[in-house]
């Protein structure tokens, strides 16, 4: 069965949203695949400004995602890989929402729009980094029509990863 996707907007993430990924974002089921616990407001505020500067740059960010009421609901969007360690020189597609607003198709939508953008940017190929236990993210990478391309233990977590990629 095919159910319709949720409205949903992307905007580049403003000083306001910082606060506001902050607040959506501090849930132990929400990070627990990063960090397990929540991260500290000035996390959030360099965040959403290297997302400015990637978004003036090269024309596609880490968005934040508003539903049809104009809520703020996480993010979802692209960014160079910013790691020492893994798909170095490649863009990453990525994706966070609040516990609230799992399950009802957003980030599916959400990272559906942000394809069209980075493609219309000129990017050839994404990956998307998964830890290996997210059955959620795992479920988005298959529905977008990603591949898994290899797996990987990361170096801070020592946990096991999937990397998916997808041509454009």
């Amino acid at each position: 069965m095919n159910r319709a996707l949720p409205v949903v907007r992307l905007r580049v993430p403003t000083d306001e949203d910082a606060v506001l990924w902050h607040r959506v974002f501090d849930h132990p089921d929400v990070m627990e695949f990063h960090g397990g616990r929540s991260a500290g407001l000035s996390v959030y505020e360099e965040l959403t400004a290297r997302q400015r500067k990637h978004d003036a740059e090269l024309g596609f960010c880490l968005w934040t995602v508003l539903d049809a009421e104009d809520r703020v609901i996480g993010f979802t969007g692209a960014q160079p890989w910013p790691l020492e360690w893994g798909p170095k020189d490649e863009i990453e597609i990525g994706w966070r929402l609040g516990r609230e607003h799992w399950g009802r198709g957003y980030v599916t939508a959400a990272a559906r729009m942000t394809l069209e953008r980075v493609r219309a940017a000129g990017v050839g190929s994404v990956v998307a980094m998964v830890n290996a236990r997210n059955e959620r993210s795992i479920a988005v990478t298959r529905r977008l029509g990603m591949r898994l391309a290899e797996t990987f233990v990361s170096p801070r977590s020592e946990q096991k990863g999937h990397c998916y990629r997808l041509e454009l």
